[in-house]
């Protein structure tokens, strides 16, 4: 009996080369390999997706886009104007001024007495014993005292030179200086001529000043005027301009102009005649006005 030996060899498909088998090396290889590629993915990948809850598919994270920078103004515009600004945002300023008058009904004298003696207390008696006259003439006149107000008391050396230069004290000068209030001003005059009868050679009238006793309502009607010269003013800019006038912004009101003080006399005037005429108030405001 005839034995035959048959050999193992790999089953050939018709029209196909022979595949090899991959060996167990070359498997777990390939296993790593893709491992380690899969965890670089999703390495890079992390940023860019969202866990969702339960398990479910991560959700893209779309990236905010990046700021857009503002361009920046040409070299010839004006900081803090906006090109193309709305007309509505221009505004006006003006300024208006106010007067009222009213006749003087108050009379404010600057008076008093100074004298001169060897010593000081000597003068300091002189100087009492003639504003004790100066005051008693006040009140004859119907001179309320709380419209008489010392404005000053003074004590001061008297200097001789002699002739070969030298200066020394050859007496002493006291003085004292009073303001006063006459509601009454035809009998500012009168009041004036019994000071200075009363004093005599001390007696001192320093100035003379007319006022209005309130001046509360003659202020008033100055304002008012004012503010109707800034509106009219204001008005009349925005015709001539093509606009018409808005509302009012600002208001800021200036100092008020009062009359000064006026000049001195000679202590020894008589009952001199006085013109108290009329006094005037003037208020100035600023006023901006938004143009439409």
């Amino acid at each position: 009996m005839t034995t035959r030996h048959f050999h193992h060899c790999p089953t050939v498909r018709a029209g196909l080369p022979p595949v090899a088998r991959p060996t167990r090396r070359a498997v777990r290889r390939t296993i790593a390999t893709g491992v380690v590629l899969g965890a670089l993915m999703l390495a890079g990948a992390g940023p860019a997706l969202a866990a969702a809850p339960g398990g479910a598919t991560p959700t893209p994270v779309v990236e905010a886009a990046p700021a857009v920078t503002a361009p920046t103004p040409d070299a010839g515009s004006t900081p803090g104007v906006a090109t193309g600004a709305d007309p509505k945002s221009a505004t006006l300023t003006v300024t208006g001024t106010g007067r009222a008058a009213a006749p003087a009904d108050l009379a404010i004298l600057s008076v008093g007495v100074e004298v001169a003696r060897p010593t000081a207390k000597e003068a300091m008696t002189a100087q009492r014993t003639a504003a004790e006259a100066l005051l008693a003439a006040l009140r004859k006149q119907s001179v309320a005292d709380r419209d008489i107000r010392t404005d000053s008391l003074s004590l001061s050396p008297v200097y001789t030179q002699s002739t070969n230069g030298e200066s020394r004290v050859t007496g002493y000068q006291a003085g004292q200086t009073f303001s006063v209030k006459v509601r009454d001003v035809e009998k500012a005059g009168q009041v004036i001529g019994a000071v200075t009868g009363a004093t005599g050679s001390a007696g001192r009238v320093n100035s003379v000043a007319f006022d209005v006793a309130d001046p509360t309502v003659l202020r008033s009607r100055a304002r008012e005027a004012a503010h109707r010269d800034a509106y009219e003013k204001a008005s009349q800019h925005a015709e001539l301009s093509g606009h018409r006038l808005g509302r009012l912004i600002s208001l800021t009101e200036g100092e008020s102009l009062r009359p000064s003080p006026g000049g001195g006399m000679p202590a020894d005037a008589p009952e001199v005649p006085l013109a108290p005429g009329e006094i005037e108030e003037q208020v100035t405001v600023t006023a901006v006005y938004e143009l439409l």
